[in-house]
This record gives C-alpha cells, structure tokens and sequence, in this order.
C-alpha cells in the first residue's frame, strides 16, 4: 500500500515543482479537476489503501464536499473540446502538451508553454467519454484513440485511474460503430476480447459486426466521414471561428487614415490634465480602444469585490434569464455603494463617452470572469426582442457598451465583430466601447459580437451598459436609419 500512495504522491509533487507554472494551462486545470474530483477517490478506496483506509477515508471525507463535483469535470472536458474546435487544436498534440493548429500539411504553434505538461490514457478517455456520453462520437473518437494509444504504449494500470485499456476499446469500437465504420469496430472488438475472452456482450458484438461486413462488404472498404456537430445551430460559425483563431486582428491602420490614435478629453474638464489614450479600430460600426482606462490596483479591486459573488453567467430568454451553453462564464453585479472607486469610475466613463451612466440610465457594472475554454458566443448586447428582460428598467434599448479589460491572457478569448469582420485582442487595463444603436433608436446589426473562447489565461472583463433614455441631449436622436 505504501508504494502504491507514495507513487501517486510523488506524481502530484512532480506536477508543483515549478510553482509559477500557472492553472490557467487548460489541461492542468483540466487534470487537476480531474484528480481532485475522481483520482482521489480511486485511490482512497481502492484495495491497496485497505491497511491505512480508516485514516485516509476520514481525511478524504473532512475535504470532500469543498472538492469539484462530477459537473465541473464533465464541463472542463467540453471545455477542452470547445477550444480543440475553435482553434483547430490537434488532439495528439494536445495530449503532449502542446497547442498546435494543424491544417493540412501547415502546423502553427498557437501557445508556447514554458512547461510542457502532457494527458494520461485515463486523462484521454475521460475527455471522450463525456463526449461519447452526449452521443457525439466527432469528438469522442479522436480522444479514445489516442486513449487507447497511451494505454498499449504505457501497458500498465494507476491505482488512481477511472479506466483501463479494455474500457477505452469498449467505447472506442462502439463509437466508431455508431458513427458507421463498422471495420474499425471489429478490428477493436477484437481486441479487447484478447484481454477478456469472457466478455459475452463482446462476443455478441463481434459476431453482429462481422454478419454486417459479410452482408455488405464495402462496409469494409467506405471510411465513413462524420460530421462536427453544430450544437447551437450558429450560421456564422465559420466566420466567428475565423476571427478567434488569429487571436484578435485589427485593421492595418495606415491604410486607413481614419483609423487614428489620439488623446482624449472629450472636452470635459474631469480629463484636461489626465486625458486617456484613445484608438479608433473601427468606423461602422464605431469601436473604440481607451488604453489604460483602469490602473493595475483599480482592476485587482473590482476583481476582488466581485469574487464572493460570483455566479454561472445567464442570457435573457424571452421573458426568462438561463444558463446556456453558449455562454460559460461566472458574473456578479456590483453596485456604486460597494465601494467609492466605483464612483470614480462611472465619473470617468461619464467624462469619456458624455453619457449618463448613473441608474436608472445605465446597468450597474457587471464583472464576468471567462475560465477554462469560458466563451460567449455571437450574440448582440440590445434587446432584439420587445419581451426582453432588458426593458424592466424602463429605460430603454441598451445605446452603447463600455467594456473594461481587468486582466490580461496568454492565448484566446478576443472579441470578435462578426459581421465587421475584424477582432480585438485583450488589452489589459483597457477598455472598449461602441454604440449597440442607431441614432433612430434601431440596433445596429453589425455589432454581433463574441467573446472568443480563453484558450490559455483567466479573462476578467466589466461592463458599464449604457440605456437610450436620460441620453437624449447627450446623443440626440436622427430619423436617418444610417445614422
């Protein structure tokens, strides 16, 4: 028993040696999900615990509510599974360590980690069986071979994993029967009969596939091509996937000269002898960079007031605010009183854009935190609906949008303008503002936008929303639909 523990606790040792090595690597954070939620508890009541299990129960038990719930693995995988569609990650690549898109013949290295930290088989399998699990066999199929590949290459079972080799070929074989490559199947039926000869489903199995290869033998021959599912049914999807994968693109700015840099005062005294950095990135619809909006003291204290109160972003439906796919992230709501630099702000977002931001003509400020693979997918910050839950406050459409960087990333999570066609990287401390409004009142179809999935890094953003009313003389209305 001793051995057994000390092995994997010299392997969670090894994992902490370099303590700078940040979680924000989705595959630690993944697997250290994963060894919380499910390798402790392997070893803690396997058979080779059984001298120390009194001890070790009661330690485990002390801990256990406080430790990741099955959910939060089954959403770090599909996590992992989101960022592998939306960059083109490679899975064996992935399963190494390393962040590589691979089209064709052309491999790009889309993040350099300092350490490279590589998946076990059972890391592997776990990945695939959510997918497998959800019937969707496009993902599950890549991560149970390579599943299985690690276990013939590695050969030996850990006390703390969930599977075995005999499991990753059970679901592998299954996977690629239902996605019709009913030859693969067989071949892997087999095979797991090599290591339990007893199994009578296998068996059944076996005999069922080979009857359907003797009936239609180009069964044998056809590779059958499955299709990625499209869960949330996007029509821009393509075109979204584009923008994140250059990890924010502006528009060269010198072909362009009305694409200018500048300071800005907006002529209001409060900026005079403090004006802010301002970037013009695009005209129609008009968005705008204000660098070094907010100090590095001022982001780390609005993250640290929304912290305790952060909870699963919601998106209106109809009348009804839910939690959906498309969107993963955590988000609170802090309102003025939680602290005067939260005055300050306002006063400067006021000063910035001259509208009044003050209830009941702006939102408080929403703080969303975008963890592992944490995405918000194209949608529009107005109310596209008359029901929209938007309209409580009596206020009006959301006008404009002003969005604070309060962190930086290493890898992903730019904000994509997918009719615009062009995207804008995190700019710690920055801020990014455009209107969501025509002057006549109607929503401006070219800000659909998305929060492209964080690939490596823990994304912090806030958002000040800005309604039509108490606005009318700051930005008068037109009865031009352009403008």
């Amino acid at each position: 028993m001793g051995i057994i523990l000390c092995i994997f606790y010299d392997k969670v040792v090894s994992l902490h040696e370099d303590s700078e090595t940040p979680v924000s690597n989705p595959l630690l954070a993944f697997t250290l999900i994963k060894r919380l939620q499910s390798d402790w508890r392997n070893v803690v009541h396997s058979l080779e615990a059984s001298e120390n299990i009194r001890a070790l129960k009661d330690g485990y038990e002390n801990v256990e509510q406080d430790l990741p719930a099955f959910e939060d693995l089954e959403g770090a995988a599909r996590a992992l599974m989101r960022l592998q569609d939306v960059y083109m990650l490679n899975v064996k690549g992935l399963a190494r360590g390393v962040f590589q898109r691979v089209t064709g013949s052309a491999v790009t290295d889309l993040y350099n980690p300092r350490r490279l930290f590589s998946l076990t088989a059972d890391d592997c399998f776990q990945v695939g069986k959510v997918a497998y699990d959800m019937g969707d066999y496009y993902h599950a199929i890549p991560w149970l071979e390579e599943s299985v590949r690690l276990f013939r290459s590695h050969g030996k079972w850990n006390t703390e994993d969930e599977a075995s080799l005999e499991d990753a070929l059970d679901h592998l074989a299954f996977a690629y029967f239902q996605a019709g490559n009913v030859s693969c199947a067989l071949s892997l039926s087999r095979e797991f009969l090599l290591y339990s000869p007893d199994n009578k489903r296998m068996a059944r199995n076996v005999l069922k596939y080979e009857k359907l290869l003797a009936e239609s033998p180009t069964q044998a021959v056809v590779e059958a091509v499955i299709q990625r599912p499209n869960v949330p049914h996007l029509q821009t999807r393509d075109t979204y996937e584009g923008l994140c994968q250059t990890l924010g693109s502006q528009p060269t700015h010198y072909q362009i000269p009305s694409l200018h840099c500048s300071y800005e005062t907006n002529s209001s005294p409060y900026l005079l002898l403090q004006p802010v950095r301002k970037e013009v990135i695009h005209l129609e619809p008009y968005v705008v960079l204000y660098h070094d909006f907010v100090s590095d003291l001022e982001a780390q204290k609005i993250r640290g007031l929304a912290e305790p109160w952060l909870q699963r972003s919601v998106v209106a439906s109809g009348e009804k605010q839910l939690p959906v796919e498309y969107r993963i992230s955590k988000s609170a709501w802090l309102k003025d009183t939680a602290d005067p630099m939260l005055v300050t702000l306002d006063h400067r977002i006021a000063a910035l854009t001259g509208l009044d931001v003050q209830p009941p003509y702006a939102e408080y400020l929403q703080v969303v935190n975008y963890g592992i693979g944490g995405h918000y997918e194209p949608h529009f910050d107005h109310a596209t609906s008359p029901s929209s839950p938007l309209y409580r406050m009596k206020s009006g459409n959301r006008v404009a949008t002003f969005m604070i960087y309060l962190s930086s990333v290493e890898a992903g999570g730019a904000t994509a303008f997918i009719y615009a066609n062009f995207s804008v990287p995190v700019v710690k401390n920055a801020a990014l503002f455009w209107w969501n409004l025509h002057r006549s009142g109607e929503g401006d179809s070219d800000t659909l936008h998305a929060a492209c999935p964080v690939l490596v890094g823990d994304k912090w953003v806030a958002n000040k929303w800005i309604h039509e009313y108490g606005q009318e003389f700051r930005r008068p209305c037109s009865s031009s639909p352009g403008d």
